[in-house]
């Protein structure tokens, strides 16, 4: 079972890398009314909450720089951002340094109970295999929400807008 999970992570993880190496940069600041944040921000929040969800149950050493907690940690937006954030280049970088770490990932380290359960809200993981499935749906999410912000942002090139 853990095998499998750690095989559809890596499957998640290429396809959000797809998508984002053929989205226009030009699109990555740009934020309709409907939506909260942008595609740089969705795409940053991805490498940054994996790092940190995986940090909770695995000894794994931080591959995001600590600046990322102030541009894409929940709650941030870019409306808010006072530095120059990380280039579209820098985040697949991020993104495509943690796909290979996740091969490296033991699936034996998934069977493995925390420390102390991790409670999210109504959520509350006792697992590692827990977590690490939590962090691909939250994952699956934003990869979502990508989506919908370059449909959003297509029709609106596309109309002139």
């Amino acid at each position: 079972m853990s095998q499998s999970m750690i095989r559809t992570s890596i499957s998640v993880r290429q396809l959000v890398l797809q998508q984002i190496q053929s989205i226009p940069e030009d699109l990555f600041d740009k934020q309709p009314p409907q939506f909260a944040n942008t595609i740089r921000w969705n795409v940053g929040h991805i490498a940054f909450c994996l790092d940190y969800f995986l940090s909770l149950g695995l000894q794994l050493s931080s591959s995001v720089p600590d600046s990322y907690a102030s541009f894409f940690h929940t709650g941030t937006k870019p409306a808010d951002w006072t530095a120059i954030p990380p280039s579209k280049e820098e985040l697949v970088q991020y993104l495509s340094t943690q796909l290979a770490s996740l091969s490296e990932i033991s699936p034996d380290l998934l069977e493995k109970n925390l420390e102390s359960p991790i409670e999210m809200g109504p959520l509350r993981f006792e697992t590692v295999g827990e977590v690490f499935n939590f962090a691909f749906i939250h994952e699956t999410m934003h990869f979502s929400t990508i989506a919908c912000l370059l449909k959003v942002l297509q029709y609106e090139r596309e109309e002139g807008k």
